[in-house]
């Protein structure tokens, strides 16, 4: 080991690498390497903890020893939100991946945070159920990271997001505290509402440990179209004119780039009668030349925007609008885009939720990102930026923190009040 991993190098001392030895192992105890920096920072240590009560005895440790501690789940969205302002050990939930309790009855399970999505929709499936949400990369994202960075795909739009699913979670204090709040059921109201508050906080409150699920069955047939638009101004009219009817949908979003016309998917699930039904009242809905069938593939559009090869001049970025809006903001788009000479490909949810990857020089990048955001505050949307280039000069990931940031700020000093969890990588430098 050189001195740069040395535990003593970032104030984990010998005494307190063996207490982590003795809690969890010595083969669960690692130095780290540069695979598993954060957002640009360099942690020394990796505790793989087999169990609850390992993972808050080592998180104790290290709030008492003034150490920064990073959640990992996966590490699929590791580069997400700011670099962190220290970055000491990883606490990865990589050992804690058990499927607790299936309550197929009563539409629940119950899960540790470090199972995959796609395990847990595997074994779910063994009973016609499935978790109603569609994550990036589900084989290797985990139950805890999905809830951390509150990523909810296509099938927000019909089962609403991470928070409309969540009823009970376990999360790790920095004082070693395991919390506990919901239940099993899906109507839970008692208490301080624990699972909403963690879920989109970055692992900046605490480690989650498990979560408690409300399922849904698995559909019996599904069918999903593509409609073509001939501009901005006719896609968007599409997608209103399908929430303005009685069409029974379970997924709608839009594709826009620099480079092809605008085009629309519709997700239907139910019975093969259903499904005929519904085809027949959106080809009535839309001219019949521009509506054809398209595979199922077409719902993993979101991970096609991360399959660039050049991560050195591409940004991708969140953003959130007015559906309304959803013409205008692109039309921002490919104005800011063509005024920095970016290419451009965006993929919008009906919900106003929209992913968006430029790609070009790391300092126009920054400057058409900044003009993009601007613009997307002034009419009360927001951009968030997910990955960047190294080079690109500094840009804050989250954008303006808006009235909120006071009441965040005093729920972190509440339940983290060293600042131990993910130092200074989400909101408002929390």
């Amino acid at each position: 080991m050189d001195a740069a991993t040395k535990p003593e190098a970032s104030g984990l001392h010998s005494a307190l690498r063996y207490k982590f030895i003795a809690l969890v192992g010595n083969e669960y105890v690692r130095a780290a390497t540069a695979a598993d920096a954060v957002a640009g920072a360099q942690p020394n240590l990796v505790i793989e903890p087999g169990t609850e009560r390992e993972l808050a005895e080592i998180l104790r440790l290290s709030n008492e020893a003034g150490l920064a501690v990073i959640p990992w789940g996966g590490g699929t969205k590791r580069a997400w939100g700011n670099s962190p302002a220290r970055a000491d050990l990883i606490l990865s939930t990589a050992r804690m991946t058990e499927i607790i309790e299936h309550a197929w009855a009563d539409l629940t399970v119950t899960v540790e945070a470090g199972c995959s999505i796609q395990r847990l929709q595997e074994t779910l499936a063994q009973h016609g159920q499935r978790l109603a949400l569609d994550p990036l990369w589900p084989e290797k994202a985990t139950v805890g990271g999905v809830l951390s960075t509150n990523d909810s795909g296509a099938l927000r739009l019909r089962f609403g997001a991470l928070r409309d699913l969540i009823i009970g979670v376990t999360i790790a204090l920095p004082d070693g505290t395991l919390a506990s709040s919901g239940g099993k059921v899906v109507k839970n109201v008692a208490g301080y509402d624990l699972p909403k508050l963690v879920t989109g906080a970055l692992g900046t409150l605490g480690v989650i440990t498990r979560a408690v699920f409300r399922l849904h069955p698995l559909p019996l047939n599904s069918r999903s179209f593509s409609v073509s638009s001939v501009n901005l101004e006719e896609a968007q009219k599409f997608v209103l004119a399908v929430q303005d009817s009685k069409l029974a949908y379970t997924s709608l979003q839009s594709h826009f780039s620099d480079e092809n016309p605008p085009a629309s998917d519709i997700l239907f699930e139910g019975t093969e009668a259903g499904l005929a039904a519904q085809e027949t009242q959106l080809r009535n809905l839309v001219r019949v030349a521009s509506v054809s069938e398209s595979p199922s593939s077409t719902w993993t559009a979101r991970e096609e925007l991360w399959g660039f090869s050049d991560p050195a001049s591409t940004a991708v970025a969140k953003i959130n609008i007015l559906p309304a809006n959803t013409a205008r903001t692109m039309e921002m788009v490919a104005h800011s885009a063509n005024a920095h000479q970016l290419r451009w490909r965006a993929l919008m949810y009906a919900t106003g939720i929209g992913w968006l990857r430029l790609e070009g020089k790391p300092g126009a990048l920054q400057e058409a990102l900044q003009m993009l955001r601007d613009g997307l505050e002034g009419q009360d949307g927001s951009l968030a930026v997910l990955h960047r280039p190294g080079k690109m000069p500094a840009f804050d990931a989250w954008g303006t923190a808006g009235d909120a940031l006071p009441l965040m700020k005093a729920v972190k000093k509440q339940l983290d009040p060293k600042s131990t969890l993910n130092p200074g990588r989400f909101v408002g430098g929390i």
